[in-house]
């Protein structure tokens, strides 16, 4: 079969779009399909349209909708589709949403966010990470906290270099952030805080393999979203065997469980900073999170997001 895949973001980039698509693109030639990955396509001589982004794509979602209505159409509900474009740009978003033949999203509470009728479109798939070659070896130096994403305000991006101000003298607390700046005033907002701040480290963007090495060293991975579709760095921590952090929203919560203990309130840099603290200081309670992430990490393998495709793809008459 082919198929046209298509995200808004370039090749160069290392957003969680681009990666996405990759990582699909990757797994449907696995399956045995031809896949073509571009920004924008009409899908001529495809079978299949898989579009990352329901807003952002929704010209080529029209295109592909309305000269092969016959023909299946999957979308990618991103996280500022569900908490933002929805409800901002209604007619784009929840119109690629009509036409979607299925609607895949990255965790387990999205149901609650969209309207209803698009419930029986929707199924989860979730984003796969591969283990670290070698076994995790936190750093002895310093106790630390790894942040991973691009500064946005979707991210919250600076929350967790707030939190580390508030670390009482004796803590041994180093945030390392890495990641590009969204604009320029996202950059100087990092640089100035580097600056002044002399436990947070903004290394900037990396490819994923410094990720990993980092991931490697660290304590704790902290997501400090306003908002998230499930984010894949969540799901590389956890398969990474590194303890998770988390604001307390829908895109973590679907990914790490209603009962998990590391959440803190969105926004609220005292909390988190209580928070890390107590990661710090409290070796059982470092030792659940680390337990309980382990316990997810079968739902994060490359094999089950390989699963889950061949079954969508077999739904959808491959």
């Amino acid at each position: 079969m082919k198929i046209s895949l298509v995200t808004p973001a370039g090749k160069q980039s290392r957003t969680g779009n681009r990666t996405t698509a990759e990582r699909w693109a990757r797994i449907l030639r696995d399956l045995g399909h031809r896949v073509n990955v571009s920004q924008e396509d009409s899908g001529a001589g495809a079978d299949l349209m898989v579009a990352v982004h329901a807003w952002r794509s929704a010209r080529s979602i029209r295109m592909f909708s309305e000269k092969y209505p016959d023909k299946p159409l999957v979308v990618l509900l991103a996280g500022t589709d569900i908490y933002k474009f929805q409800h901002s740009h209604p007619d784009q978003t929840l119109g690629s949403m009509d036409r979607a033949t299925e609607l895949v999203c990255l965790h387990g509470l999205v149901h609650r966010a969209i309207p209803k009728k698009y419930g029986r479109k929707l199924r989860v798939i979730h984003q796969s990470s591969p283990p670290l070659p070698t076994p995790r070896v936190p750093s002895k130096r310093w106790f630390e906290v790894t942040v991973a994403g691009h500064l946005r305000a979707e991210k919250d991006s600076l929350r967790t270099a707030y939190a580390a101000r508030l670390a009482p003298p004796g803590s041994r607390l180093r945030v390392v952030h890495l990641g590009n700046a969204h604009d320029r005033q996202w950059e100087k907002n990092a640089l100035d805080e580097a600056r002044s701040n002399p436990r947070f480290i903004w290394r900037g963007g990396v490819p994923g393999w410094q990720v990993r090495r980092q991931f490697a060293r660290s304590h704790v991975m902290v997501i400090s979203s306003v908002m998230e579709g499930g984010a894949n760095i969540v799901s590389e921590a956890i398969v990474c065997g590194v303890p998770v952090i988390a604001s307390h929203i829908d895109g973590n919560v679907g990914m790490l469980g209603d009962d998990y203990p590391g959440y803190y309130p969105a926004e609220d840099e005292e909390a988190l900073a209580r928070l890390l603290r107590r990661a710090e200081t409290d070796a059982a309670f470092l030792k659940d999170l680390e337990k309980r992430c382990r316990k997810l990490a079968p739902h994060y393998t490359p094999a089950r997001e390989k699963r889950a495709w061949r079954n969508l793809l077999k739904d959808l008459g491959d």
